[in-house]
Formats: C-alpha cells, sequence, structure tokens
C-alpha cells in the first residue's frame, strides 16, 4: 500500500470527498433523468393507445371535405376492378391512397365475419373429406370468441372500440420445452425463444441464443411454432410484461412454455398489439388477474383471449405506430446518452481514486513529515507495546496509540 505523509492523507481524503461528492450528485441526476425517461414512455404509450396522440390527426381527417375523400369504385359490368384500386376525387387524395372510411367498429365486424367464414369453409372441408352431409344444425357449433368486459375501462375516441384479444388474433396459444434428450445428436437450427429472450421495448433479445433441431420443431414442438411478425408475451414471471414482435431473422421460430402467442388477424396490425400489451393499462388489466404461487407470478391463456384491447381503424393504426415509434426512437437515444454518462462517470471515479494513490490528485509539500518517518514512529511505538506486553497485561492500564485511540487492552490494539 502506497503511503503518502500524513499531512497530504488530509489533503487527499478532503480532495476526495469534493470530488467524489461531486460526482454522486451528478450520477443522482443522471438516474433521476433515466426515471423520468421512463415514466414519459410509459405516458406515451398510454396516450397512443387511448387515442391522445393522434387526437390532432383525427381531427385534420373529420376536417376534409368529403368531395377529398376515397372511394372504392365499382367495377363495370363484366369486369373486374384491379385489387386494391382506388379511385381519387381530388388531385390531393393520392396521398391517402391507403385510407378508407371503415370505422374500427366496422373492422371488427368484417374480421368477426371473415373468421367465422374461415371456421365454415373448414368445417365443410371436413364434412366433404369424410363424405359425409352437413347436418342441419352444424354452423349452430360455431365457437365464438369471447366478448371484451368493458367495465370500468376509459371511454374511446369516436370511432375505435373495445374488441378482445381473442377477437383480434387468429389464436393464442403456448409453447412448451422439449425433453433434452429429444435433439440428443441432431444438428439445431431452429431458435427456441425463452422469456430471457423477451424484452419490454418489444424488440427480442438474442445475446443468449439456443437451438431446437428441425425434427423436434415440426414433431414435438409443432404447435408452438411461431413466424415473424408474431407478438410474444411472457405469461410466467415475475416479471411480467415482457412482450416482444419476432423479426424476420429465420423463417420459423419455437417458444416455451412461459411465452404465450398474439397472431394478430389481417386488419390489426402486429406492432399496435405489442405497444398495447406493453401499455400501463393492459399490464395492470393484466396483472390484475395474474396468480402467484410460491413466488412465481403467472397468467392463464384464458386471461390473455379476454384481454380488451382498443380497435382503431387501420389507417389511424399506421398513423399512431408512426408517431409513437418516432417519439420512442428519441427516447432511446437520450437512453443511450444517459447510460454512456453513467459509464463515463464510474470511469471517472476510478481515475479519481487512481490518481489519489498515485501522488497525482493534490500538490506536495515539501515542509511535510516524509511518509518514511512516519512508518519509522509507528514501528518504534509498536515495539514499545511489544516490550510492556506482560506488563500492560497484568495491570489492564489502557493505553492510548498515535491515532488518539483509547484501548483497554494492547492485544486488540
Amino acid at each position: 500500500m502506497p503511503i503518502a505523509p500524513r499531512a497530504e492523507q488530509s489533503r487527499i481524503v478532503a480532495k476526495l470527498e469534493e470530488l467524489l461528492s461531486d460526482l454522486d450528485a451528478g450520477v443522482a441526476e443522471l438516474n433521476a433523468a433515466q426515471k423520468k425517461l421512463a415514466q414519459y414512455r410509459q405516458s406515451l404509450l398510454k396516450a397512443a393507445v387511448e387515442g391522445a396522440l393522434t387526437a390532432e390527426w383525427r381531427k385534420a381527417r373529420q376536417q376534409r371535405s368529403p368531395d377529398a375523400r376515397i372511394r372504392v369504385p365499382q367495377p363495370a359490368e363484366g369486369k373486374s376492378a384491379p385489387s386494391g384500386e382506388h379511385v381519387h376525387e381530388d388531385p390531393d387524395a393520392s396521398i391517402r391512397a391507403t385510407e378508407t372510411d371503415e370505422s374500427g367498429a366496422q373492422l371488427l365486424q368484417r374480421i368477426l365475419q371473415e373468421r367465422r367464414a374461415r371456421w365454415e369453409t373448414k368445417q365443410l372441408a371436413k364434412f366433404a373429406e369424410q363424405g359425409k352431409t352437413p347436418p342441419k344444425d352444424w354452423q349452430s357449433k360455431y365457437p365464438e370468441p369471447v366478448q371484451p368486459d368493458t367495465t370500468d375501462l376509459p371511454e374511446l375516441p369516436e370511432g375505435w372500440v373495445w374488441a378482445s384479444g381473442e377477437q383480434l388474433c387468429e389464436f393464442i396459444t403456448k409453447g412448451t420445452t422439449p425433453p433434452k434428450e429429444l435433439d440428443s445428436g441432431a444438428e439445431r437450427t431452429i431458435p427456441f425463444l425463452r422469456v430471457t429472450n423477451l424484452t419490454d421495448r418489444g424488440e427480442l433479445d438474442l445475446a443468449d441464443k439456443v437451438f431446437v433441431a428441425p425434427e423436434t420443431h415440426q414433431g414435438f414442438l409443432a404447435r408452438s411454432t411461431v413466424y415473424p411478425n408474431d407478438v410474444l408475451m411472457n405469461i410466467v414471471g415475475p416479471p411480467l410484461g415482457q412482450v416482444s414482435v419476432v423479426p424476420e431473422t429465420f423463417d420459423e421460430w419455437n417458444i416455451n412454455q412461459a411465452i404465450a402467442i398474439f397472431r394478430a388477424v389481417e386488419g390489426v396490425l402486429p406492432w399496435f398489439i405489442c405497444r398495447y400489451l406493453l401499455s400501463p393499462g393492459a399490464q395492470r388489466w393484466l396483472k390484475a388477474r395474474s396468480k402467484t404461487t410460491a413466488g412465481q407470478t403467472n397468467l392463464t391463456l384464458e386471461v390473455c383471449r379476454g384481454l380488451p384491447i382498443p380497435l382503431p381503424p387501420k389507417d389511424e393504426q399506421q398513423a399512431l405506430l408512426a408517431s409513437l415509434e418516432m417519439a420512442l426512437s428519441s427516447l432511446e437515444h437520450q437512453s443511450n446518452a444517459i447510460d454512456l454518462c453513467l459509464k463515463q462517470a464510474t470511469a471517472q471515479r476510478q481515475n479519481i481514486l487512481r490518481a489519489a494513490f498515485a501522488g497525482q490528485l493534490v500538490p506536495q509539500d515539501p515542509n511535510d513529515e516524509p511518509a518514511s518517518v512516519l512508518l519509522a514512529r509507528i514501528r518504534a511505538e509498536r515495539a514499545a507495546r511489544g516490550l510492556d506486553k506482560g506488563a500492560r497485561a497484568r495491570g489492564g492500564r489502557k493505553v492510548v496509540d498515535n491515532f488518539g485511540l483509547s484501548h483497554p487492552n494492547s492485544e486488540k490494539v
């Protein structure tokens, strides 16, 4: 241990207290700023999924002249209109070629009708495959998706409607974990996602990758196959509230039993589902219905399917996400800047301590008693105490060391 003169030690300690106190104050401010960014992020998500973020967008759209709205043309007799073709009634309407006048309620109605039509088509195909005539009441067997419970839910903007998770998704299910011996000796090429891969930012964290064999993926894990744009949420915690959208890095993925899949239907944007699942309202609703056993928090698939989700028109979903992603990107840059400053603060603390114990933090004074003299005096005092050890042990009298600390027994000094 490097020893400075006693007087210089005092100057070093005083300077360290000054510098480290300033550094601690700066770190506290950075941590406070980081906390405010996290709160602001939650406020942004809340404003987005409640319609506040697109209030001006709706107002501007409502103020447009009816003549500027887009109409979908009816094909001429004997002809078919190209898919997706729009006719514009004014030159400026071309910038809104993807917009429609379909409200959230109309979108939900269309989704439910298409859902039922797909089920009926599959049922008829099964009857045909079995060579059976459909019974008279076969359509009554249709499993209606659960309706959302809108009790105590906030009022939605005009054009929005509440729907359930089951209504807006092709299905909501969870994965499973294969036995270790199942992949023994096989080449593993299909990524297998766990809760550690999910984040609260909507993106996957693939720092820790696990893979399974294609045979396991297509066999034992077939029911938990996930694809790009599937929305994943952990249903086992703590913590709950990790949600990510599957990217296009791989054609197919797989998940374990602690993760639920939300596969959005056409007309519902996956990133809208993701951002809603991360919003404070959805998180409160889900956590209020979670069960905790032996320190583990769980959500059932039934709870996930019944989750009330606000549904805006599709074009407003797009506008909402565009505004939200821009704001979240700005927040991410600020958060990264704070993280960098915190790392620099940690490095600066080490630099200050390094300089202090290298004799570079405060100036030396030639009038200070040299450290060698200080050490010689300490050795002499220790030697003197050692010679008088027996007498002090018998008499039990107190001794005072060179630091001014009083001790009843010299053996404890």
